[in-house]
C-alpha cells in the first residue's frame, strides 16, 4: 500500500516554513529596536546641528527640530572671535588634556593589563580586586579629595591638575587584563623566551602588536572621558586661559542666563558645543580602523 502526498512528512521548504517565520519575526523586532535605539541617540546631535543655524531669536520662536533660518556662518563667526578668540584656546587646552591623558591612560593600562594577565606575583590578585573596586567608585567622588592633594603639591591651577588624575583609568586596566588573556597566547611568549628575548623586548615587540585593538578601544574610552571633563578641571582650574571647552562653555551658557542686561549667548554656546564634538568624531572615524588590525601582527615567526 503506497503512501499518498498528504500521508508523508513535510521535508525541505515546508518543514522549516515555521523556523523561518519566528527569525523572520525576530529579526523584525530587533531591527524596529535598533531603529529606536538610533533616532534615540542620533536625535540630540541632529536638534544640536539644526539649532546651530539659528540666531538666539529663531531658537525660542521656530521648530526646534527643522531648519528655519540659515544663520551658521555668523554663528561660527561669533564663536571663534567672542572673548577675543577665547574659544581658540580653550579647544587647544581640550586638545592637550585629551591626547596627553589619552595616550598615558592607555599606555598605563595595556602594560597594567598585560601584567595582571599574564604574570603571577604576590598580591597580583589582591591588586587586581583594588581595581576592580576603583571602577565602582564614581570620579566626582574623589574630585575633592584630588584637589586637596594636589593643593597640597602647589600642582592646582595648572594643567598637571587635569592631566596626571586622567592618568589613572581602572576600568582600563580590567578590559586590558580581560583582553590580554585572550589576545596574547603564553605559548607565543614562551617561544620568545626560549629564542632569547627579554620580558621588555616581548612586551614592546611582540606583545605589543597583538594588544593594540584593546589598546585603542582604552584610548578611546580615555578621549572621550577627558575632552567631556568637567567637574574635575572646575575646581583645579581658575585662570580662563586654562580651561578647557566644557568649562569655557559652560561660562557662557551662565553669562547668557544670567539676565540683568547681559548679553545673549545662546546660539553661541550651542554652535560652540557643535564645533566641540568635532574633533571627537574624526578621532572616532580616524581609530576605528586600528580595532580590527594587529589581531595578528606579530604571532607569526617570519
Amino acid at each position: 500500500m503506497t503512501a499518498t502526498v498528504a500521508d508523508r512528512p513535510a521535508t525541505g521548504t515546508q518543514a522549516t516554513a515555521p523556523a523561518r517565520h519566528r527569525r523572520s519575526g525576530r529579526s523584525t523586532l530587533l531591527t524596529v529596536a535598533m531603529l529606536l535605539c538610533l533616532v534615540y541617540f542620533l536625535l540630540p546631535i541632529f536638534w544640536l546641528v539644526v539649532a546651530s543655524t539659528k540666531a538666539n531669536e529663531d531658537l525660542f520662536s521656530s521648530f526646534g527640530l527643522w531648519f528655519s533660518h540659515m544663520n551658521l556662518a555668523e554663528n561660527l563667526h561669533n564663536v571663534f572671535t567672542f572673548q577675543n578668540g577665547v574659544f581658540i584656546h580653550w579647544m587647544i587646552n581640550s586638545l592637550v588634556y585629551a591626547v596627553v591623558s589619552g595616550l598615558g591612560a592607555s599606555s598605563l593600562a595595556t602594560a597594567a593589563g598585560y601584567a595582571f594577565a599574564k604574570y603571577k606575583f604576590p598580591g597580583g590578585d589582591a591588586m587586581f580586586t583594588l581595581v576592580l573596586g576603583a571602577v565602582m567608585i564614581p570620579m566626582t567622588a574623589l574630585a575633592i579629595p584630588t584637589y586637596l592633594l594636589f593643593a597640597g603639591a602647589n600642582l592646582t591651577n595648572t594643567p598637571w591638575a587635569v592631566i596626571l588624575p586622567s592618568l589613572v583609568s581602572p576600568f582600563g586596566v580590567y578590559l586590558m587584563r580581560v583582553y590580554a588573556a585572550d589576545a596574547v597566547p603564553d605559548s607565543l611568549i614562551e617561544a620568545a623566551r626560549v629564542d632569547g628575548a627579554g620580558e621588555m623586548r616581548i612586551f614592546f615587540q611582540i606583545v605589543l602588536r597583538l594588544l593594540v585593538p584593546g589598546s585603542i578601544t582604552v584610548l578611546l574610552f580615555a578621549l572621550v572621558a577627558s575632552w567631556n571633563n568637567y567637574f574635575l578641571p572646575l575646581i583645579m582650574l581658575n585662570s580662563p586661559e586654562l580651561f578647557p571647552l566644557p568649562v569655557g562653555l559652560a561660562q557662557w551658557q551662565a553669562a547668557s542666563a544670567a539676565g540683568s542686561g547681559s548679553q545673549a549667548l545662546f546660539s553661541t554656546v550651542i554652535t560652540g558645543s557643535l564645533v566641540s564634538i568635532l574633533p571627537l568624531m574624526a578621532a572616532f572615524l580616524f581609530l576605528q580602523r586600528y580595532w580590527q588590525s594587529g589581531l595578528g601582527t606579530g604571532a607569526v615567526k617570519a
